[in-house]
């Protein structure tokens, strides 16, 4: 947290269920929401990404804010919620998966967990 507060981080998103890094971020000044899922290969509820990308827009309303999305090895959990996050604010899925990937070479989009982003997002479309 200390390097992330020094690279100007100001808010996290923590998608690791095997730990919460509020306490760590509290100690730098750097604002946590801890949104813990499993890495299990189901279905992901419209609420984690609904609590992720609240807590991001409204962080991002300050033009000097920076958003962090982590998990655990950075694989699966955080790049679905930085997908999601993309994709709100009017990204294409194909193009946000595909820079995404070039950016993070590692990223490994689980075709559920894209469908589960898809879904968040086609309701989120009726909703509006």
């Amino acid at each position: 947290m200390t390097n992330l507060a020094r690279l100007g981080i100001s808010h996290v998103i923590d998608m690791q269920l095997e730990f919460d890094d509020t306490d760590l971020g509290d100690s730098v000044g750097i604002e946590v929401l801890w949104n813990p899922i499993d890495d299990d290969f189901q279905p992901k509820s419209a609420e984690i990404f609904q609590r992720g990308i609240d807590f991001a827009e409204n962080a991002l309303q300050d033009p000097d804010a920076k958003v962090f999305i982590h998990c655990a090895a950075g694989v699966h959990r955080a790049p679905m919620m930085t997908l999601a996050l993309l994709c709100s604010q009017g990204w294409d899925i194909d193009k946000a998966m595909e820079h995404l990937q070039t950016l993070r070479p590692v990223v490994d989009f689980a075709e559920v967990y894209v469908e589960s982003v898809r879904r968040y997002l086609q309701d989120r479309t009726v909703r509006m």
